[in-house]
C-alpha cells in the first residue's frame, strides 16, 4: 500500500461557531465498542478483507453519499459499505473560513487521537480540517467532524446507527495496525459528465486538482500518497532527499512509470468524454459557493446567530454574479443566548411602546388646546364684526289730529319774510 503523509489538523478544545461543537465530559453512550453486523463481516469474507484491514472513507457532497472502502488481500480496496449522509450544510465548494458553514472539500487524514467515543453527537471522529492545503491558503475552522444526530454545521452527519458502524469500521483497522485513514472529500462523482455540467462554475480549478487524486484511486484503487507544494495538491509523487513544502516550491519529482503510464492512458479516455459530455449535458447543476466573498457574509450571520440575535432563518447566498439573496424570514437559535436576547428585545420594546403611548397623549393634549384656542379666537372674532355694523335710525311718530290743529301751520322761511317786510312799510305810512 503506497504512504500516506498528510498531518491532521489539530484539535481544538474550544467551542467553535463553524463546526460542530463536542464535550469532552459526556459519556460514552455504550456504542464505541458495537460490533459490526454479521451481514457486513459475510460480506467481507466474500470479498478477501479481515475485520481489521485498512480503510478509506470517500463523500461525495452532491450525491449526498459517504463510502467505506476496505483493503482486500491483495492489497487493492474496494467499497464494503455506502451511507445516504443524513445532514450536511452549506453549497458544493471548499471550506473557506470559520462559521461559513461549509462541509470541507480534499484529502484529509484520520488518527486514533482524532476519534471521539464520548460525543456528545452519539459517536464521532475529526476529519483533520484544516490540512496542508487548508493551512497554505489560511483557511480557517475546527471541529469537523463525522458524526451522529444528525445535526450539522459544516459536519457529515450521520444517524446514530450509522456512525456505529462507520465507527466500528475504523476502530478495528487501528486494532489491526492501520496508523491513519484517508478521508476523500470530493463535491460529486468526478466523471466527465459530471465535470462536464460544472465546467463554469467558479470552483472547477480547484475540482481539476482534485480529480486528479481522484483518477489515481480509480485507476489503482489505492488510496494516492497525497503532499502539498506551491499551495496545491500533488499525487503519488516521489522526491528522494527532498521534503514537500506546502508554500514553497514543488521539490523535483516522479511518478512512478507503471501508474504514469495508465495515468496517460486513464486522461485520454476521460478527455474524449468530456468533449461529448460538453456537447450532450443538460442535467442542472447544483448551488454551489462562490468564494470568500459569500463565506464572510455566511460567517457573519452565523456570529450573529450564534450571540442569539435576531437573523434571516436561512444564511445569505451570493450567486455567481455577485448578488445576494437573504430570505425575509427572521428569528434566532433557541439558545441560553438567543433567549437572553430576546428578552432584552421584549424590554426595549415594551419601553418602545410606552414611550409613543406617552407621545401620544402629549400630542392629544396638544390638538386638544390648539382646537380650544382657536374656538375661542373665532368666537372673539364675530363679535367683534357684529359690534362693527350700524343699527337703523327710527322713524318719526305720527301727530294726533289735535296736535295738528294747535300747531300754526309752518310758513317757508322765504315767503314769511317778504309778507313781514310789507307789514312793516305800511305800517309806517298809515299807523298801526
Amino acid at each position: 500500500m503506497i504512504a500516506r503523509t498528510l498531518r491532521a489538523g489539530l484539535l481544538i478544545a474550544a467551542l467553535g461557531v463553524a463546526g460542530c461543537t463536542e464535550s469532552t465530559l459526556n459519556v460514552a453512550g455504550g456504542g464505541a465498542n458495537a460490533q459490526l453486523p454479521q451481514r457486513i463481516v459475510k460480506e467481507m469474507r466474500a470479498k478477501g478483507m479481515s475485520r481489521s484491514s485498512p480503510i478509506l472513507a470517500r463523500v461525495f457532497k452532491e450525491e449526498n453519499k459517504l463510502e467505506i472502502w476496505k483493503q482486500k488481500t491483495n492489497g487493492r480496496y474496494d467499497m464494503i459499505a455506502s451511507y445516504d449522509i443524513c445532514k450536511m450544510s452549506g453549497k458544493l465548494g471548499p471550506k473557506f473560513i470559520e462559521g461559513d458553514r461549509q462541509s470541507p472539500e480534499g484529502f484529509y487524514t484520520v488518527r486514533p487521537g482524532q476519534m471521539n467515543p464520548n460525543s456528545q453527537f452519539h459517536l464521532a471522529f475529526n476529519i483533520g480540517y484544516p490540512n496542508a492545503y487548508d493551512r497554505a491558503h489560511g483557511r480557517t475552522g475546527s471541529n469537523l467532524m463525522v458524526h451522529g444526530a444528525c445535526s450539522s454545521s459544516g459536519c457529515f452527519s450521520m444517524n446514530d446507527a450509522q456512525i456505529t458502524e462507520i465507527y466500528a469500521f475504523a476502530r478495528d483497522s487501528f486494532r489491526g495496525g492501520q496508523t491513519e485513514f484517508q478521508v476523500q472529500s470530493f463535491p460529486f462523482r468526478m466523471t466527465a459528465a459530471n465535470m462536464a455540467r460544472y465546467r463554469n462554475d467558479p470552483n472547477y480549478k480547484f475540482w481539476e486538482m482534485l480529480k486528479e487524486g481522484y483518477d489515481h484511486f480509480e485507476i489503482s484503487k489505492v488510496p494516492p500518497k497525497v503532499d502539498v507544494c506551491e499551495k496545491r495538491y500533488v499525487f503519488n509523487r516521489i522526491a528522494p532527499g527532498a521534503a514537500f513544502s506546502p508554500a514553497g516550491a514543488c521539490p523535483a519529482s516522479t511518478m512512478p512509470d507503471q501508474l504514469a503510464t495508465a495515468y496517460q492512458t486513464y486522461r485520454s479516455t476521460y478527455d474524449a468524454a468530456f468533449s461529448k459530455a460538453v456537447s450532450s449535458s443538460s442535467v442542472a447543476t447544483k448551488a454551489s459557493i462562490t468564494g470568500l466573498t459569500e463565506a464572510k457574509l455566511v460567517s457573519d450571520w452565523t456570529t450573529r446567530r450564534a450571540r442569539g440575535e435576531r437573523v434571516s432563518m436561512q444564511p445569505p447566498s451570493m450567486a455567481h454574479d455577485g448578488t445576494v439573496s437573504v430570505t425575509s424570514r427572521m428569528g434566532r437559535i433557541d439558545s441560553p443566548a438567543g433567549r437572553r436576547m430576546a428578552a432584552v428585545d421584549a424590554e426595549k420594546a415594551a419601553k418602545e411602546r410606552a414611550a409613543e403611548q406617552k407621545r401620544l397623549a402629549k400630542q392629544r393634549e396638544e390638538e386638544a388646546k390648539q382646537l380650544a384656542a382657536s374656538r375661542a379666537a373665532e368666537e372673539k372674532a364675530a363679535a367683534e364684526q357684529a359690534a362693527q355694523v350700524p343699527s337703523a335710525e327710527p322713524a318719526p311718530a305720527a301727530a294726533s289730529p289735535a296736535t295738528a290743529q294747535a300747531a300754526p301751520a309752518q310758513q317757508p322761511e322765504e315767503k314769511t319774510g317778504i309778507l313781514g317786510g310789507m307789514r312793516k312799510r305800511l305800517t309806517n305810512i298809515f299807523g298801526s
